[in-house]
């Protein structure tokens, strides 16, 4: 299937990159924004290898004589999946960071090698590290004028035209004029003229606008360049504005097509600008260096105010958790009955808890696909279920459900790994789930001081795993926005090694960050549970300077049928014991019947 698919998609592109003179193409999952998740548009390496994840890369030789001729780059997260959906006779497969896309072509690209890019899907800081490893050789990095993948996608979908949407302040707890206002402080104080603002989230948060045109992901293609003065342009569609979104953006932000985002930057000749390398695209770079700006590296003067909410955006995500704990629980009092008949899928499960959310009110998205993976591939960290995959969750087994809801008010992400009865699960099984409890509670008690980054609490995630020799890939926790992306910076929760963006950002009372250890054996069960938390002051008497902890967001019962109690210490068994009762306050009054009286024996003390 995969050869019939992808192999002559492959072909096609080899074909178009010989009649361009290159020796090879990087291919990421990317858009001019470089989003983690992207419009249809944009899908460019799931079109030309079938590879779903949010994350990866596939270099692509023009001489398929080659070996390799074409890899694929892709973290701990999707080292089993990206061997079920690209092909390998295809594609090698390769590990980031153990393998570097510039160490690759530097080894395998022919000398004298041309290799193409497009500038508008890859960093700057990316397009020089690559372009010094090739120079070493004497090949070289070209910048490509057209993406050859788009001139061999025949039926590939248009950006979407969807209107850009209004966000009420009742949510955002802020005008867009004094965000901007600060912003134009930040640019003054730093002696600029002018930041250019390209991550879409950034730009519905400083606009407080949002849109349909990602899935799950609430944002409106644009660009913005935010200046000194406090005005701003905002670059976008002309069908994408409405009379609604003009009252809202007022005389101080002048709305600009598109496709004049290119030429704005031309004329910022003479100008300091400001420009940041983590979400700025290289081609962005590129035209303002020509133009004769002073490009000055800084991070997005939004980043950080983003990701330390307000009060109202507290208290709205409080309440979207509510709602979601109810479907959510409501969900798991389903499968409760149903799973044990045999008869549910990874399908069937996703849609019901789907139809559970829809059924809680005010849902505007998923936050992300749901990963609904039964046995085995629970095991694949970020699986993404299709009807050649679909299995059938069997009594006695594993399930491990990871979802989320896009409301007005808050953006939900949790994960739950559930016993299917009936049956005892065996003694293997819920050691591994305790230990990951084990760490899920250590994180959720941590007090810690002022300054402390990720980086230095994840080592209490992965303490009772590493006593038996285990561990998981991926971070214990992400930023989440408000009703914005799921995967926000600047903070993180995971090691300092491999260079992961976030894990030294110091944490601040307001932001928001999940906490989701996990363990995954292959070929036979994942475990995660995860929560979101919120940082948050603590008042210690005679502390020596600022403290802060977690208040846990997210209520919803945990599987006690996988708990081994001689693994818990008294401390963990209290936080279990008022976990649940807090679950029991927040979501009992929004259940009646058999679901209520399910929670209720669910949420009884250990």
């Amino acid at each position: 299937m995969l050869m019939n698919t992808h192999e002559p998609r492959l072909e096609a592109l080899r074909k178009e990159l010989k009649t361009r003179g290159l020796d090879g193409f990087v291919i990421p999952i990317s858009d001019e924004h470089m989003s983690e998740y992207v419009g249809g548009y944009a899908q460019r390496l799931e079109w030309l290898t079938g590879f779903g994840g949010s994350a990866g890369t596939a270099v692509v030789l023009t001489d398929p004589a080659l070996v390799p001729s074409a890899a694929m780059f892709v973290d701990g997260r999707y080292t089993l999946q990206v061997r079920d959906q690209v092909d390998g006779r295809l594609y090698a497969y390769e590990s980031v960071p153990q393998t570097s896309i510039a160490g690759w072509l530097a080894k395998h690209a022919p000398a004298g090698a041309k290799i193409g890019y497009d500038a508008w899907l890859h960093g700057s800081k990316w397009a020089l590290g690559v372009a010094k490893a090739l120079g070493a050789k004497g090949a070289a990095l070209v910048a490509v004028d057209g993406n050859p993948v788009d001139a061999v996608w025949d039926d590939q979908p248009a950006p979407s035209p969807a209107s850009a949407l209004v966000h009420p302040d009742e949510f955002t707890g802020e005008t867009s004029e004094a965000k901007r206002g600060a912003v134009s402080e930040w640019l003054e104080a730093q002696n600029l003229d002018a930041a250019v603002i390209t991550a879409l989230d950034s730009i519905a948060w400083l606009l407080n606008i949002r849109g349909t045109d990602v899935e799950r992901t609430p944002v409106a293609l644009s660009y913005v360049i935010a200046r000194a003065d406090g005005t701003a342009d905002l670059f976008i569609a002309p069908e994408k504005v409405t009379e609604d979104l003009r009252r809202h953006l007022g005389n101080a932000v002048s709305i600009k097509p598109r496709d004049g985002f290119v030429g704005a930057l031309r004329d910022l000749a003479g100008k300091r600008v400001a420009v940041d390398p983590e979400r700025a695209v290289s081609a962005i770079f590129e035209e303002l260096r020509k133009a004769h700006a002073t490009v000055v590296e800084e991070r997005d003067p939004t980043v950080l105010p983003k990701a330390v909410k307000n009060l109202v955006e507290q208290a709205g995500h409080r309440a979207a958790q509510a709602r979601d704990g109810a479907a959510v629980s409501r969900f798991l009092h389903w499968l409760a009955v149903e799973g044990p008949k045999g008869e549910v899928t990874e399908i069937t499960a996703a849609d019901k808890l789907q139809a559970c959310r829809q059924e809680a009110g005010d849902l505007r998205d998923l936050s992300f696909d749901t990963i609904s993976g039964a046995g085995p591939n629970g095991a694949i960290v970020h699986y993404r279920v299709s009807e050649e995959t679909n299995r059938t969750l069997e009594p006695g087994s594993v399930y491990l459900v990871d979802s989320g809801g896009q409301y007005p008010d808050g953006t939900t992400d949790i994960t739950r790994t559930v016993w299917v009865g009936p049956g005892e699960p065996w003694p293997e099984l819920k050691d591994r789930f305790t230990r990951v409890l084990k760490g899920h509670i250590a994180l959720a008690l941590a007090v810690f001081p002022q300054g402390t980054a990720g980086s230095q609490l994840d080592i209490l995630a992965r303490h009772a795993l590493w006593q038996v020799g285990l561990d998981y890939a991926h971070g214990t926790g992400h930023g989440v926005g408000s009703f914005l992306s799921v995967h926000e910076g600047p903070q993180r929760i995971a090691k300092s090694a491999g260079g992961q963006a976030g894990v030294d950002q110091p944490l601040l009372p307001g932001m928001f960050l999940s906490n989701e250890p996990g363990y995954y054996k292959t070929g036979e069960y994942g475990i995660r549970i995860e929560n979101l938390v919120l940082v948050e002051p603590r008042a210690i008497e005679g502390a020596e300077g600022e403290f802060y902890g977690f208040e846990t967001l997210t209520h919803v019962p945990i599987e006690r049928r996988l708990v081994d109690m001689s693994l818990l210490s008294p401390a963990e068994l209290a936080w279990w014991n008022a976990y649940h009762a807090r679950v029991l306050e927040i979501v009992g009054p929004q259940l009646d019947g058999p679901a209520k009286a399910w929670l209720e024996a669910q949420c009884a003390p250990l």
